[in-house]
């Protein structure tokens, strides 16, 4: 059984879970979402590993990142990312690394962004299932009125973050 290395991580908005696997971040999410267990299940099941708690270099470097871009002294990340998934929320989430810091995009356009359109809802759902929050920017995603959508973190969370990047 291989082994997915966590620690939690407090935030000015909630406590993060972060995972790492063979040098890699597989996991940076709210440790209190609603789909707390599928997450963690698809992430176990899909890397045929379990959880330990222990530090690693790249959890390190993570809270170092996470810090500096909650402190706005960072604006993109260089941790190695280990995405656990199907290859259309991979093809997503790859989509919500694309958009820039400090923008937002509907479902609609990150739907036309990785060129299937007409799979929007497909599209919020594989944005909801993002394991690495703040990384790979589902915050940045909001309906096509702009208004605040769904966020494992919380709607307050969210805001937050927009905020922060906008100042």
């Amino acid at each position: 059984m291989n082994k997915i290395s966590i620690q939690y991580f407090e935030t000015p908005v909630g406590e993060v879970m972060l995972g790492s696997f063979k040098g890699k971040l597989c996991l940076a999410d709210w440790r209190y979402r609603k789909k707390r267990t599928n997450i963690d299940r698809r992430l176990q099941q899909g890397l045929n590993a379990e959880y330990i708690e222990q530090d690693t270099v790249i959890l390190q470097q993570t809270r170092q990142q996470l810090d500096e871009y909650l402190k706005r002294k960072r604006k993109s990340f260089d941790v190695p990312l280990f995405m656990v998934g199907t290859l259309f929320q991979k093809q997503v989430w790859q989509g919500l690394m694309d958009i820039p810091y400090g923008k937002t995009c509907s479902y609609l356009q990150l739907a036309k962004n990785i060129g299937n359109e007409k799979a929007v809802r497909a599209v919020a759902s594989a944005n909801g299932a993002n394991a690495i929050s703040m990384m790979i920017p589902c915050h940045r995603v909001v309906g096509s009125d702009g208004s605040l959508t769904g966020y494992a973190g919380g709607l307050e969370t969210k805001a937050y973050l927009l905020n922060l990047e906008h100042a």
